[in-house]
């Protein structure tokens, strides 16, 4: 049996593209943390370990539920009753937890999102919400940047979307380099805060991260 098809004895099998992936077993999941602790040089029998496998899989399902979230659900319900309020929303310092999709490494950082609505708001906790569901998914810094704006954008048809991200990665700081207290700071910007300087100057300054 060549490698590819242990593999897939071991965590299932995958169709041809992503829509046709098996999610494996629980006991199939468990199994491959075995086999990664064996590979370690430690043994998955010794008292210590034994929970192990069923620990780590319960932590994968809350790191990653998001998987199983939808952003536009969230953002579905809106308020058009905004007494002709036509200016920045904006939440500071939402906690952003997530993980590398390179290494599966935590990164975890504050993020700032705004918006300038046009005949309807969103409530303020499915904003945080909305960035919490990209976080809990395996991730780049830089794309998850991006899907934020797009789900503000695509759901609310905001006049414009400003997104800053600044995290500390530990796959740079635990490994590699090992360069701790280095920050990696990521912006997208659509709409008016793209083509007006004062008001993405002015998301800038209020962001303030330091």
């Amino acid at each position: 049996m060549d490698a590819l098809a242990k593999d897939r004895t071991l965590i299932g099998n995958f169709g041809s593209d992503s829509e046709g992936l098996i999610k494996p077993t629980r006991e199939e999941a468990m199994a491959a943390v075995r086999t990664l602790l064996a590979w370690a040089g430690d043994d998955p029998r010794r008292e210590g370990l034994l929970d192990t496998p069923k620990r780590v899989v319960e932590a994968f399902g809350e790191w990653f539920q998001g998987y199983e979230q939808d952003p536009s659900v969230e953002l579905s319900r809106t308020f058009e009753d905004v007494q002709g309020y036509d200016d920045m929303v904006m939440l500071r310092g939402i906690e952003v937890e997530s993980h590398c999709e390179h290494h599966m490494a935590p990164f975890i950082g504050k993020a700032y999102v705004a918006y300038m609505p046009t005949n309807r708001v969103v409530g303020l906790s499915k904003l945080a919400r909305v960035v919490e569901i990209y976080a809990k998914r395996l991730q780049t810094q830089e794309t998850m940047t991006q899907q934020i704006v797009d789900a503000i954008n695509e759901s609310l048809d905001p006049a414009g979307v400003a997104v800053m991200i600044d995290a500390e990665h530990q796959c740079m700081s635990t490994r590699g380099v090992h360069h701790r207290h280095v920050s990696t700071i990521t912006t997208r910007f659509s709409g008016q805060f793209k083509t007006n300087q004062a008001l993405q100057d002015r998301f800038l300054a209020l962001a303030n991260p330091r």
